[in-house]
């Protein structure tokens, strides 16, 4: 079973029907939503200043979210996509969107929906991301606009695949 730790007085939140891998950490004022996933050596810690996830959200392998004391928090809106090991340290990402592997999204950056941030990337702090755009590099540059509604149906797409992988861990 996931660990989930009471911190400073916060314990998470666990929306239904969310799969939490047995190896992943929640730690203190995080609040997942409905039909989400956090996977296997994921961490999501909330000691410091809140993680919000909305639904449909699926958080992968080696994930750690984390925010700063009383300056940054974490919101991620529905049906995200956060790929294996990425570093979101207090920053927002929007309906739709997906963060590539091994990215780094940093404080205050905000990536729009629909937008994509390129496996590898770092997103440097402050930095807002157009919706349905897509980002890539270190420090990650604006590369290209998509079509909003395709990248949204593309990255929807992702979110409900991971939500099938979950099914069958329950």
């Amino acid at each position: 079973m996931a660990l989930i730790k009471t911190v400073r007085g916060f314990t998470p939140i666990i929306g239904q029907d969310t799969y939490l891998a047995e190896t992943a950490v929640i730690i203190g004022d995080v609040i997942i939503g409905e039909g989400c996933s956090i996977w296997f050596g994921a961490i999501l810690r909330g000691d410091v200043n809140s993680i919000r996830i909305g639904n449909g959200v699926n958080i992968q392998d080696g994930s750690v979210l984390h925010t700063l004391y009383e300056k940054s928090v974490v919101e991620i809106g529905d049906n995200v996509s956060i790929g294996h090991n990425v570093v979101l340290h207090g920053a927002k990402v929007c309906d739709g969107a997906l963060v590539g592997m091994g990215a780094v999204v940093l404080d205050n950056a905000v990536v729009g929906e629909g937008a994509i941030v390129a496996a590898g990337s770092v997103v440097l702090g402050n930095t807002i991301i157009e919706p349905g755009s897509i980002y890539a590099g270190v420090p990650a540059k604006f590369v290209k606009t998509v079509d909003p509604t395709q990248a949204i149906e593309i990255n929807e797409k992702i979110a409900r695949n991971y939500r099938l992988y979950s099914s069958w861990y329950k």
